[in-house]
């Protein structure tokens, strides 16, 4: 699994395509950022900004293994250069609204005229067409639109509750980073290059598949069956432990289930797996009762792996947890100055290596004069610099 062979120029910020771009690079793609000369990647000068280095931490998360180029693609000059580069390159993946690009010069029928082989990826909110085209939005709106949001109500089902992530952006960048690699396996059988138009919005509704089928009923399904409420039955719920942390349940089999309540000597509530109303409130206060009488590092040792158990673990436990350390999902690499950043690995393993920590985020314009010096001659590099083009 090695994308080293492809060129990606990655015109994309903050979280959403910077997402997906680095789990390009992360399969080996050769990808470069190209950021506007002054500010470049707004996630940059986000606080805390990681030393010594120029760019912030979130920037930091989800840069690694990529190019810094700066750039004018205002400019005559810049957008000049940029043609260069995409005459060379295999993918263009930009996040502007729509229709930026085109008054740019550098949508997909302009760069498909310098290389027809482009693929040419652009992710935005809601899409390039429809009434909500021009719609300014950020992850809230994309999940709230598409029914999500709706789904994740408050334990009393009175109030949609904010998720704390951004769903939206992170499948947004995923899912595009999907399509490229789709279209670059179609690139290869000789169909050429292709447009690729994804909707962060599209993509969370895709992720509703599981519970949308209710809108394609015949019949209305009853409101008991159609509350997210139900998702917090008995054997699917959070309990407090007595160390005031959490562990998570989910034994939606009655075989697990029934597990889970022997190990816990309570087969008095087989019963109640899916219970509803009283008599859910009776089964969840018994099991919290049974979970206060242990922390959660003791219930992790206590029960076994057929209880369908697991903590809920903070951030700053996730990554010494042995599970995610076995599976290799934290890395370090040095930033400078001996001090060193550490990053979420990539989330799957493969038979061909993956080298998901080659290195760190690029400073800003770091790779200017490398990237540019292929397709520029010294005099036209020099004149870009002069001109604050680059």
């Amino acid at each position: 699994m090695n994308l080293e062979d492809y060129t990606v120029l990655d015109l994309t910020w903050l979280l959403p395509g910077p997402y997906g771009t680095m789990l390009l690079a992360d399969m080996g793609a050769e990808v470069i950022k190209i950021e506007e000369p002054t500010r470049g990647d707004y996630a940059r000068w986000l606080e805390p900004q990681v030393e010594p280095t120029d760019s912030g931490a979130l920037f930091h998360s989800v840069n690694r293994n990529k190019k810094s180029v700066t750039l004018d693609l205002k400019s005559d000059a810049g957008h000049d250069a940029f043609l260069e580069l995409v005459a060379e390159a295999d993918v263009v993946f930009e996040q502007f609204r729509p229709g930026v690009v085109d008054r740019l010069g550098i949508g997909y029928k302009d760069l498909k005229e310098v290389n027809d082989e482009i693929v040419y990826c652009s992710l935005s909110g809601y899409g390039q067409d429809g009434p909500y085209r021009d719609r300014v939005g950020h992850d809230i709106n994309y999940v709230g639109l598409s029914g999500l949001l709706g789904e994740t109500v408050s334990k009393d089902g009175t109030f949609p509750a904010v998720p704390a992530y951004q769903i939206g952006d992170k499948a947004g960048g995923m899912f595009s980073a999907f399509m490229i690699v789709s279209a670059l396996l179609n690139r290869e059988a000789g169909n050429g290059g292709q447009y690729l138009d994804v909707s962060m919005t599209d993509v969370v509704t895709s992720f509703s598949t599981g519970q949308s089928w209710r809108a394609f009923m015949p019949e209305a399904i009853p409101e008991s069956e159609r509350s997210p409420a139900a998702m917090e039955a008995p054997c699917y719920h959070v309990y407090r432990t007595k160390d005031d942390k959490y562990v998570s349940i989910a034994p939606r089999e009655e075989k697990f289930w029934e597990q889970l309540l022997k190990e816990l000597d309570r087969e008095d509530l087989m019963e109640y797996q899916f219970a509803t109303g009283e008599d859910a409130e009776y089964a969840s206060e018994e099991l919290q009762s049974e979970f206060e009488t242990r922390t959660r590092d003791e219930w992790e040792e206590y029960l076994s792996e057929e209880a369908m158990f697991a903590p809920v673990n903070e951030f700053d436990e996730v990554f010494e947890h042995p599970q995610l350390r076995a599976r290799e999902m934290v890395g370090e690499m040095d930033v400078g100055d001996g001090e060193t950043f550490s990053y979420v690995g990539f989330p799957a393993k493969s038979s061909s290596e993956i080298d998901d920590m080659r290195t760190p985020a690029p400073e800003f314009g770091e790779h200017t004069d490398e990237v540019l010096s292929r397709v520029l001659s010294e005099e036209r590099l020099a004149e870009l610099k002069e001109d604050d083009v680059v």
